[in-house]
């Protein structure tokens, strides 16, 4: 059963994305920039690298190494996030992971942030993107750690709070696909898919957001909490945004925003 869990998984989250380009880019992917330079900076992106952003999303890393000088090609699994990357100015295309239009070694560094969290089968994932690699050319992916911190739970902790009832459609990883959300797991990951030299760190950083910012993202869908935010009824998101102001309140940083600790996991290794 574990290709038609991989196959379910891999549904629920092209459904939980279509259309969420424009919720995305105003809450969550502010968060998920924090780490665009540090992968970049993993991956020795520098003038002339061939650089593929896999899972762009609005293509805020793909923008960060063609400043930097690189030759970049971008794609996503969304159109509307293909799109929002193209208005962007970003060379985007749509594909979806494990199959890429690209030919054999045709990349120096491929990058991909918060991506594996968001495929069916990481490991296939992983050997396609290598696949695309020349030989001795580098992938650096991030993605979040088993290990979190306070900011991230403070939106479950609303939801629970608030009487919030996750809907049966959330995105289940196949228990055989998964692999421990820790340095040692995501680094063993890249060496099962073929890498050579993977190695992993966790970093940690505090989000800064606006209290209306943050709490945008989950009533606008955008990933699994926003998938349950969005299932409740009226009364109960009610009760959910009343529970998050008065959690919210703890992580204020005296300056009218919220600053949100973060915990994720940074890899990198050689094709």
């Amino acid at each position: 059963m574990t290709g038609d869990t991989s196959d379910a998984f891999d549904s629920a989250e092209r459904a939980m994305w279509t259309g969420r380009a424009g919720a995305y880019a105003g809450s969550f992917g502010r968060l998920c920039a924090h780490l665009v330079e540090p992968l970049l900076d993993a991956a020795d992106v520098t003038a002339g690298t061939r650089l593929l952003d896999v899972g762009t999303g609005t293509g805020t890393a793909a923008l960060a190494a063609r400043l930097r000088g690189a030759r970049v090609v971008a794609v996503d699994a969304d159109a509307g996030m293909v799109t929002a990357a193209r208005g962007n100015g970003v060379d985007a295309r749509l594909a979806v992971l494990p199959e890429l239009p690209f030919a054999d070694g045709e990349f120096d560094v491929v990058v991909g942030n918060f991506v594996l969290n968001h495929v069916g089968r990481p490991r296939t994932a992983l050997s396609e993107l290598r696949r695309v690699l020349r030989p001795g050319g580098r992938l650096a992916v991030t993605t979040w750690s088993a290990r979190r911190g306070a900011g991230q739970d403070l939106l479950g902790r609303a939801c629970a709070e608030g009487g919030a009832v996750p809907p049966p459609y959330l995105p289940r990883l196949d228990p055989a696909e998964d692999f421990a959300r820790s340095a040692e797991g995501l680094a063993e990951l890249l060496t099962e898919a073929g890498f050579i030299g993977a190695h992993a760190t966790e970093l940690e950083w505090d989000h800064r957001a606006g209290l209306d910012e943050w709490w945008s993202g989950a009533v606008g869908g955008v990933a699994t909490i926003g998938l349950v935010v969005t299932a409740q009824d009226a009364a109960t998101v009610v009760r959910i945004r009343r529970a998050y102001e008065r959690l919210a309140a703890g992580h204020a940083d005296g300056e009218g925003r919220l600053a949100l600790p973060h915990v994720a996991l940074l890899a990198v290794g050689t094709a």
